[in-house]
């Protein structure tokens, strides 16, 4: 009896280690945190370091910048769990969620308080174009920078309120159509190897801090109406424990205290003033975007058969209900 009360004893105890020992573990694994690529990584890593430092203290863990070649390579890394957190564009934080068991649970906020960006399209500051309608009626002589297919501000506003709206399609209106970054697509516009080219406004603020002279060779036809500034994104089986410990920094991060004016030097460098709670909630006007987007295509495509058409109208009939009731 003595020896199996010692057998149940030793049997409850490792039971009590294993589950232990693996959060233990657990915490004490490094963090990836993926970082869109808007521009150069160099830059972008450079400007990041400090607060990925901070970040690293608060946690107790290493936490290392992942960068990609394109917002595609954040997403697939999140989705095999290369990068257990991640700043993205809204557009791009949808496929996180949908495809990379991710959520929304942050976002940034500018350094003036407001809480969204624009996309543009410049041209050269010299160029005869002062409006994106004299730019469309000249298209087919011209060359044109668009963004990343995952990019909310390079690809998806511009596709819906510029091209979209008017039935006109990019890829055929142009003499020549490249995606890029944004900063590779501001560099483009001020070198003339483009005619016109989208960007966001906040890549242009930080290339206007770093290289005023490059800035100072665009001019901008066309803004974007506001968009919901960057959501950042974090695997949801991350351990509740460490998704507290996350927020809590990036929340508190700049606020007042011991440290905000070294946090605030450290967010300014990204055109940055704060971050705030957000929620997947923040990404159904994108969603209601993109959907608009392909059901005006649709409705302007003269060539597919009608009951195709209806059924696939339909269908984004249904998704468009089903977002504006989550």
């Amino acid at each position: 009896m003595y020896r199996s009360l010692l057998s149940a004893l030793a049997i409850g105890l490792a039971a009590s280690v294993v589950p232990f020992s693996a959060a233990a573990q657990e915490a004490a694994a490094p963090l990836n945190f993926g970082i869109i690529s808007t521009e150069a990584s160099q830059n972008l890593r450079q400007d990041w370091q400090p607060i990925l430092d901070d970040l690293s203290r608060a946690l107790g863990v290493k936490v290392t910048a992942f960068f990609a070649p394109d917002y595609a390579g954040v997403i697939e890394a999140m989705r095999f769990n290369k990068v257990q957190f991640a700043m993205l564009g809204n557009k791009s934080a949808i496929e996180a969620v949908d495809r990379a068991n991710g959520e929304v649970f942050a976002q940034t906020v500018n350094a003036d308080g407001t809480t969204g960006y624009y996309s543009y399209i410049s041209v050269p500051k010299d160029s005869p174009y002062n409006n994106v309608d004299d730019l469309l009626k000249n298209a087919k002589n011209l060359s044109f920078g668009i963004g990343d297919p995952n990019s909310t501000s390079g690809f998806l506003v511009p596709s819906y309120y510029v091209f979209a709206q008017r039935n006109i399609n990019p890829k055929t209106a142009f003499k020549t159509i490249r995606g890029a970054n944004h900063e590779t697509n501001i560099l483009a516009v001020a070198n003339r190897q483009v005619d016109a080219a989208v960007h966001s406004s906040d890549t242009l603020e930080r290339i206007t801090a770093r290289q005023p002279e490059i800035a100072s060779q665009l001019k901008q036809i066309w803004k974007s109406p506001l968009i919901a500034a960057d959501p950042l994104v974090w695997r949801r089986d991350l351990a509740p424990d460490m998704k507290a410990r996350i927020k809590a920094f990036f929340v508190g991060y700049g606020k007042p205290g011991a440290a905000q004016a070294r946090e605030k030097a450290s967010l300014a460098k990204l055109t940055l003033g704060s971050f705030q709670e957000s929620g997947n909630a923040q990404l159904k006007p994108i969603r209601q975007l993109e959907l608009f987007k392909e059901k005006t295509r649709l409705e302007a495509d003269a060539g597919m058969p009608g009951e195709e058409k209806k059924a696939k109208l339909d269908d984004i009939s249904r998704k468009l209900a089903d977002v504006a009731r989550s």
